[in-house]
């Protein structure tokens, strides 16, 4: 569905603030096969990489981030980034073999007033604690 108030309106990337980027990264590439489009030292001195997801939406991760105790998302900030997939308990698992934290094994759920999207989901925590979702809507 096109968005009629803005022309060509669509996803590109969310960042990542790492306390880590290379094991980040590693995480990422390796653990969950996205693919490293770019890397760059910024004017300040921090570590950038864009990587693809594997439909041409991007991840960018930033080094030198401070690692933090886990809190309450608060409001205006994301708390968790949904990935689809064509096999929830395979991405759960793959994941978890790469350092992935399990946090919601894969299980079925049905979403809306009149359940009118069923789906299978689970979550993992990466490498400093972000959530990521694995969501693979049955047809």
């Amino acid at each position: 569905m096109a968005n009629g108030k803005i022309a060509g309106c669509g996803f590109h990337h969310v960042a990542l603030q790492t306390s880590s980027f290379e094991r980040s990264l590693t995480f990422y590439i390796e653990g969950l096969g996205f693919q490293l489009r770019t890397k760059w030292t910024s004017g300040t001195g921090k570590q950038l990489a864009l990587i693809d997801i594997g439909d041409g939406n991007y991840f960018e991760l930033f080094s030198d981030g401070e690692a933090g105790e886990e809190s309450e998302p608060k409001a205006g900030s994301f708390f968790h980034l949904a990935l689809r997939v064509n096999d929830t308990r395979a991405a759960f698992e793959r994941a978890v073999e790469h350092g992935g934290i399990p946090h919601v094994e894969p299980k079925d759920a049905v979403l809306g007033e009149h359940g009118e999207i069923t789906a299978s989901l689970s979550f993992v925590k990466g490498p400093d604690g972000e959530q990521i979702e694995f969501f693979q809507e049955n047809a």
